[in-house]
């Protein structure tokens, strides 16, 4: 049933994108002749000569967006993805028909319709998809549209599996149970039951409806891998494998074909790519210039303010961890009381403390300390955005105890960063903004960091974490 369910929703998206693709090239016939807003040009065809060229383009574009794998299931797919996939559509869509209008030599033909109709579409086509996409995750968490998934292994990738599902109503799955060997029947996590042992998949399979099958085995079980793939593929029932390894394998791992032996690379880092490492360093530099002139005034002010204030430099230095491995001096403005360096060495700032002066309070509670780091930024030795350097003796003490802690030292450390964005500075858990600072390593793109510095005009000033 939910294969028949697929088609139709797919059914439905080609038909709206056929009455998108229309309805934008008629739209931009009328935009580009009609409108006034381009009266410099002649135009040579009718709306009805130009219409011809619809029998050639509708199936090329939906061409297009099955090779960009836009009819494919969308139920974990994101917003962004799916839109980025409809550029990239349009956008080869645009090319071609230049080239064959010059192919043609076809020179009445309006180049600027043609990418006028580019944006139009591109605007359309996302507009409809994501209303479709809204429409159908409705109807999902209504209980319609249900993908029934069985899992086997009672392991922490199967409770992480469970947990997703029931936090994503929308992705319209629903576990209808578990098999396993080691857990009693009619064991309950998350509101899913242990129906029996795995050799009973034969005999729970024909009882419900099976969509899909997930391995969920606990990594000491991996050894019943291969016989319990062979008794799934029996079923004929689509089947995937959840890895329980997930605090050693990345979130997006990638594999290499060594003569058709798949080899899986425990850690991709997109910064590692001299492209994307040149693109980021841009970036910086860009924008800590700017950041630096925006916030000229700002600076001029707190140095004033710091220095009538309290005796002491005006520029506080303190040894941080950066790229590979490797200390700096990160400057920020002095905040506290002068004191013994090998004092403050080890000590953490705590509620009221009284080494921090009043000026100090406000410049801290703000984020107006940190904007000297925009010179650490101009000098490569930090960026706008990554993990949060630690000065070197924490760094010691926490490889030691928090898994994957020193991978953070694989980009450079940042003024911002995911996890300062979603609240955790200050006082918060050093094991959750290590887990956000590795997905932001592992996910790093442009847009992403562009993304953050949004984030962080409106979440990451203000800072009810210090003090």
């Amino acid at each position: 049933m939910i294969k028949d369910n697929e088609k139709l929703i797919n059914r439905l998206r080609l038909l709206i994108d056929v009455v998108a693709i229309i309805f934008s090239y008629i739209a931009s016939w009328y935009i580009k002749f009609r409108s006034g807003i381009f009266t410099d040009d002649l135009w040579y065809y009718s709306l009805r000569e130009y219409c011809v060229a619809l029998i050639y383009i509708v199936p090329g574009y939906i061409l297009l967006y099955y090779v960009f794998q836009l009819y494919a299931s969308k139920r974990l797919a994101g917003r962004r993805e799916e839109a980025w996939h409809i550029i990239q559509a349009n956008v080869i869509g645009l090319m071609a028909f230049i080239l064959i209008l010059y192919l043609l030599k076809e020179n009445n033909y309006s180049r600027m319709m043609i990418f006028v109709f580019f944006c139009t579409n591109v605007y359309t086509t996302v507009i409809t998809r994501n209303i479709i996409r809204q429409g159908v995750r409705n109807l999902r968490k209504h209980g319609y549209n249900q993908k029934q998934i069985l899992l086997i292994g009672y392991s922490e990738a199967a409770k992480e599996y469970v947990d997703r599902i029931n936090l994503n109503p929308e992705w319209g799955y629903q576990v209808r149970g578990i098999l396993d060997d080691h857990v009693e029947s009619g064991t309950t996590y998350g509101g899913v039951k242990v129906l029996g042992t795995i050799a009973n998949l034969d005999v729970v399979l024909p009882m419900t409806y099976i969509d899909e099958i997930a391995i969920t085995l606990s990594i000491d079980e991996y050894s019943k891998l291969a016989k319990i793939v062979a008794m799934c593929e029996k079923s004929g029932v689509h089947t995937k494998f959840i890895p329980d390894y997930n605090q050693i394998i990345p979130t997006k791992p990638y594999t290499e074909d060594l003569n058709g032996l798949p080899v899986i690379n425990i850690r991709k880092i997109p910064l590692s790519i001299d492209l994307n490492s040149f693109l980021k360093r841009a970036e910086d530099i860009f924008g800590a210039i700017v950041a630096i002139i925006l916030f000229s005034p700002i600076m001029l002010v707190t140095a004033l303010a710091v220095k009538t204030t309290s005796k002491g430099p005006l520029i506080f230095k303190q040894e941080r961890m950066g790229l590979n491995n490797k200390t700096f001096n990160m400057y920020k403005f002095r905040s506290m009381a002068v004191q013994d360096q090998k004092e403050e060495k080890d000590k953490w700032t705590v509620p009221n403390d009284p080494r921090v002066t009043p000026v100090g309070r406000i410049i801290r509670k703000t984020s107006i300390d940190e904007l000297p780091q925009l010179f650490n930024v101009l000098l490569g030795k930090m960026s706008l955005v990554g993990p949060r350097p630690e000065r070197p003796q924490f760094v010691e003490k926490f490889k030691e105890e928090i898994p994957r802690y020193m991978i953070k030292h694989q980009v450079r450390p940042g003024i911002t960063g995911w996890a300062q964005v979603n609240g955790l500075r200050g006082d918060t858990s050093i094991y959750k903004r290590v887990e956000y600072d590795l997905y932001y390593i592992e996910n790093w793109t442009l847009g992403f960091d562009f993304k953050i510095l949004f984030l962080t005009f409106f979440k990451g000033f203000i800072n009810k974490n210090a003090y």
